[in-house]
């Protein structure tokens, strides 16, 4: 079982930044992509960036590219989502993702989920 827990979600005004970290208790962290998602209320659940597991490919939805920024250290079992230019439209319930391989099919596993409002 692999737990991913999140921080750094709060409230920002437009045009700041925030930067939400994801740690992860597996102990195969370098094997797993590592993404984001994100849902607003009332709205479906979207990916928003992904990484993959030496970091090599990493993909953005059209609506953050040249905003937000995915990184990861395998050596710290953690990735992170720099979120900068932060606009109302970005707020949603940011939740850490990671795709986990195993014998036979992949595995998803989800953090709890944080919070960023982009406010005045």
């Amino acid at each position: 079982q692999v737990q991913l827990v999140e921080s750094g979600g709060g409230l920002v005004q437009p045009g700041g930044s925030l930067r939400l970290s994801c740690t992860t208790s597996g102990s195969d962290f370098s094997y797993y992509t590592m993404g984001w998602y994100r849902q607003a209320p009332g709205k479906q659940r979207e990916s928003v960036a992904h990484i993959s597991s030496r970091g090599t490919t990493i993909d953005y939805t059209d609506s953050v590219k040249g905003r937000f920024t995915i990184s990861r250290d395998n050596a710290k079992n953690t990735a992170w989502l720099q979120m900068d230019s932060l606009k109302p439209e970005d707020t949603a319930v940011y939740y850490c993702h990671a795709i986990v391989p195993t014998w036979g099919a992949n595995q998803d596993y989800w953090g709890q989920g944080t919070q960023v409002t982009v406010s005045s």
